[in-house]
């Protein structure tokens, strides 16, 4: 892949862009979706078939992600704050870990990306010309897949796995409902919205995640295998 920066800039400074021989595959979704299912199931896949895997995902750097999981339990963090611990946690996994494993030939599958940092942050008031800004040093992906699944769908699956919703994810510092349950749906659709806006400009391809886990499975590795060219 040609190592091309969202703000257009090549990853070695200002001359041409160095070509990476691995391959950055990106699998967006809710929490529920089914996201890191398919991503562990993606991974044996392509490990099985021979090729090099790494995974990556948010808050797993090692500089800010425990400072931001501790941060987010305190419900108190700010737009703007919250905004600036995810660029760090962010920036410090793409240098440290993703263009190195692009440079060794890894495939690199990123369970979510900038995208939906900057769903969040637009859901929440900020200013996409800035989020394009603050993400500019993302390197452009091979390929973005986008889990769809139903605001209806994500609620009967998180509170299969837990009695309560996310307060983050159910955007309840957004003051949309006093109603928990009323206040995911209504901030699920709003991210929703978010990324089908965002699909044209950067290219996604949206993949129906309300099929069973083994169909998507199926459908997302032969997406995968054609952009690794096989």
């Amino acid at each position: 892949m040609r190592a091309l920066r969202f703000d257009g800039r090549p990853v070695a400074g200002n001359g041409p862009a160095e070509i990476l021989p691995g391959r950055l595959v990106v699998v967006e979704g809710a929490d529920g979706s089914g996201r890191s299912t398919q991503i562990s199931l993606l991974k044996q896949r392509l490990e099985a078939g021979g090729w090099p895997v790494v995974d990556v995902g948010l808050r797993r750097s090692g500089l800010v992600g425990p400072e931001i999981e501790r941060a987010k339990k305190g419900n108190v963090l700010g737009p703007t704050t919250r905004s600036l611990y995810y660029a760090t946690d962010f920036a410090d996994q793409l240098e440290n870990r993703v263009l190195p494993a692009l440079r060794a030939g890894f495939v690199v599958l990123a369970d979510r990306y900038v995208y939906t940092l900057m769903a969040r942050d637009v859901v929440r008031g900020a200013s996409p010309e800035w989020l394009e800004s603050l993400y500019g040093i993302a390197l452009v992906p091979s390929a973005v897949f986008y889990l769809q699944v139903s605001p209806q769908a994500l609620v009967e699956r998180n509170f299969h796995r837990s009695p309560t919703l996310d307060y983050w994810e159910s955007g309840m510092d957004l003051g949309l409902s006093r109603d928990w349950f009323g206040s995911f749906v209504r901030y699920q659709q709003r991210i929703e919205a978010e990324f089908l806006r965002m699909r044209e400009r950067y290219e996604f391809a949206v993949i129906d995640g309300n099929r069973p886990v083994r169909e998507i499975a199926q459908d997302l590795a032969a997406r995968t295998l054609a952009v690794l060219g096989e």
